[in-house]
């Protein structure tokens, strides 16, 4: 990797046969550059150049033991798969691997999208009055585009139950909060019995993003949203 450190989580002989099998011919495993996308929580992100200077983007689960339901990328991939014929902008997808001896976990592959993230105030300030007002419109039209989705017409009828969405984040919620309870909080109670009591009544279940926000978004010059990322909350409600 032109004298690079590999980074944790990736075994380069596997990554690199993987991309000349799926890709082309990318160079000599030494020629990889293979960069891990710093942030984030959650599942690691690695931006992938290739000898002739075209780049990648390669998600898998954190290093580790996990939860067989936790940072499931496959899960992720037939989402933004599905999506792609859709008005909702995600990133071209290249393929998935689901052989965990090719770099240690599943994994999958993206086209590199070039832009911004606006994940602070001096990132938002490098586009004009113009495009930022451009950025807020349009993460509005992806999140009316995302609800135009019918589940069943790109094939994700069956990703999660479709019943009960505001029940069961307010179930799971509850529980994360009892979980992580380090001080007194006595309006917490009264107000989780309120939220069950008035649940609006559901309609019809679509796509849900699942942590749709600045930092997961990647903006054209002039503020549009050019890829939604991170579907790996992703439900159907």
């Amino acid at each position: 990797m032109s004298g690079t450190e590999v980074p944790v989580g990736i075994e380069l002989a596997g990554v690199h046969r993987w991309f000349q099998d799926h890709v082309g011919d990318v160079g000599a495993a030494d020629e990889l550059q293979i960069d891990q996308v710093q942030g984030g929580h959650s599942c690691l992100t690695y931006i992938v150049r290739a000898a002739d200077g075209s780049k990648y983007v390669l998600r898998r689960p954190p290093v580790g033991h996990l939860l067989a339901s936790a940072h499931d990328v496959l899960r992720e991939h037939r989402v933004i798969t599905a999506l792609a014929d859709t008005d909702v902008p995600v990133a071209p997808v290249v393929g998935a691997c689901e052989d965990p001896e090719v770099t240690g976990a599943p994994f999958y592959v993206m086209a590199f999208v070039d832009g911004p993230v606006l994940h602070d105030r001096a990132a938002a300030e490098r586009l004009d009055i113009a495009a930022r007002q451009r950025a807020a419109e349009s993460m509005i039209d992806v999140l009316v585009a995302l609800r135009d989705v019918d589940p069943d017409a790109v094939g994700l009828g069956d990703f999660a139950k479709r019943s009960d969405y505001l029940g069961r984040q307010l179930r799971r919620w509850h529980g994360q909060w009892e979980a992580a309870d380090t001080r007194p909080m006595p309006g917490m109670a009264p107000l989780h019995d309120w939220l069950v009591e008035n649940q609006p009544e559901e309609g019809p279940a679509g796509v849900v993003h699942g942590d749709f926000r600045l930092g997961n978004v990647i903006h054209a010059p002039d503020g549009s949203v050019a890829a939604l990322l991170d579907w790996e909350l992703c439900t159907l409600g």
